[in-house]
């Protein structure tokens, strides 16, 4: 199957190629938009841009509007979207996807992505982000889905690895084959959720170095990178995927050691649930800088030998 050609692929001018994100929450609007506006903003006090989940923009007007018209007059914007249940098998909802496309013809966001999962059926709809089988049917459709929505928004969209609980028998590939495949046949790229790499692994028995090491980077358009809830049962640990606590010590060091061999990446500090300070959001924010500036020290020279 030959890759879509996409009519619109410079999407991401206006996104820092390095830049550092942050969710975009009510309780920070007041504060991103006086951080995002000022003329010299502090060291280290804004985010380089903001994602929201555009199911919670789905009204026509009101304060979230007017808060989201203020801030993206000053920031980048990111579309993340929850709700469209691409691997569902009667497909994807129409009406999510009507809703998403004329929110983008008003907001223009830099990226759009959804999640390599499923959240409803014909008859219900679930709130939960459900993983597929990764087999040669699951792709197909899922292929199907992606170049439908690209189709209707007239650009690329990104696709997030999934958190994992359980692994389906007789699967037909890996999960970075699966998402290698969807990439090669609808054009879309990757949204690298760096926790969920460590929930997957840590819940379903594997090495997570060694996946995020067989990722390749040129597909990745976007790092996520959350926290996650622990539970310690009789027969190990179980991570939950709840994005409400800071990003834990194993996934800052695979965040580092993916990017230094990627090199910049947009990044994204995800936090959902118990959402705190603003000031703790840019704390998280700013060692994920911290990394990006190290990765780039370490492959500066790699460069240079290369172009000599």
């Amino acid at each position: 199957m030959a890759k879509r050609m996409l009519a619109d692929m410079n999407y991401l001018a206006d996104l820092p190629p390095s830049g550092v994100g942050i969710g975009l929450k009510p309780q920070h609007y007041g504060v991103v938009l006086q951080s995002v506006s000022a003329s010299i903003p502090a060291s280290g006090s804004s985010p380089d841009w903001l994602e929201v989940h555009p199911q919670n923009y789905f009204c026509d007007g009101g304060a979230p509007h007017r808060w989201l018209s203020a801030i993206s007059e000053h920031a980048p914007i990111s579309f993340h979207s929850v709700g469209l249940s691409l691997g569902s098998a009667e497909g994807l909802n129409r009406g999510e996807l009507e809703r998403l496309a004329a929110l983008c013809d008003r907001y223009n966001p830099a990226l759009v992505s959804d999640h390599l999962s499923w959240s409803g059926s014909a008859n219900n709809r679930y709130p939960d982000l459900l993983p597929l089988p990764y087999t040669e049917e699951a792709l197909a459709h899922f292929v199907d889905q992606v170049g439908r929505v690209q189709d209707r928004l007239g650009r690329r969209i990104l696709i997030e690895n999934p958190s994992r609980y359980l692994a389906f028998a007789h699967e037909e590939m890996d999960e970075v084959d699966f998402l290698h495949l969807l990439c090669e046949r609808s054009g879309c790229q990757i949204l690298l959720d760096i926790n969920n790499i460590e929930v997957s692994a840590t819940n379903l028995g594997f090495n997570a170095e060694a996946l995020i090491d067989a990722f390749d980077p040129a597909l990745v358009g976007e790092i996520h990178l959350a926290g996650h809830a622990r539970e310690e049962r009789d027969d190990g640990a179980l991570l939950i995927d709840d994005h409400g606590s800071p990003v834990s010590e194993v996934t800052w060091n695979l965040f580092a050691r993916f990017i230094a061999r990627a090199g910049p990446k947009p990044v994204l500090i995800e936090w959902d649930t118990d959402v705190p300070d603003y000031s703790v959001l840019m704390e998280e924010a700013n060692t994920a800088r911290a990394h990006l500036q190290d990765a780039g020290r370490n492959t500066a020279p790699e460069i240079a030998r290369v172009i000599a």
